[in-house]
């Protein structure tokens, strides 16, 4: 069974930094898609950043110039750098792979920005 284990969340002042992990049980290019998503209070979960197995990152609109995804293979690891933080931004940040159709989720890592 595939697992994702996300760490990196915490609480951060408005306009701070934080850098978020997603470690993967087994080697990353296995996969077609890394994505990230969050979830934040009373809101449905959105997609914040994609990375393919061919390298092309995508952002959402929202976050675009201020996230940055990544990733590590020799560490089977998956990055969100996250830059210029908001209140907005304020949420549970989830980390996403999928092979074909098979999809899997991490638990989560809470990032609160707040003053």
């Amino acid at each position: 069974q595939v697992q994702l284990l996300e760490s990196g969340g915490g609480l951060v002042q408005p306009g701070g930094s934080l850098k978020l992990s997603c470690k993967v049980s087994e080697n990353i290019f296995n996969f077609n898609t890394m994505r990230w998503y969050r979830q934040g209070p009373g809101k449905e979960r959105e997609l914040v950043a994609s990375l393919t197995v061919g390298e092309r990152s995508e952002y959402a609109e929202f976050v675009k110039g201020r996230f940055t995804i990544s990733k590590d293979g020799a560490k089977n690891t998956v990055y969100l750098q996250m830059n210029n933080l908001k209140p907005d931004d304020t949420a549970n940040y989830y980390c996403f792979a999928n092979i074909l159709s098979r999809h899997f989720w991490g638990q989560g890592t809470q990032v609160t920005v707040s003053s």
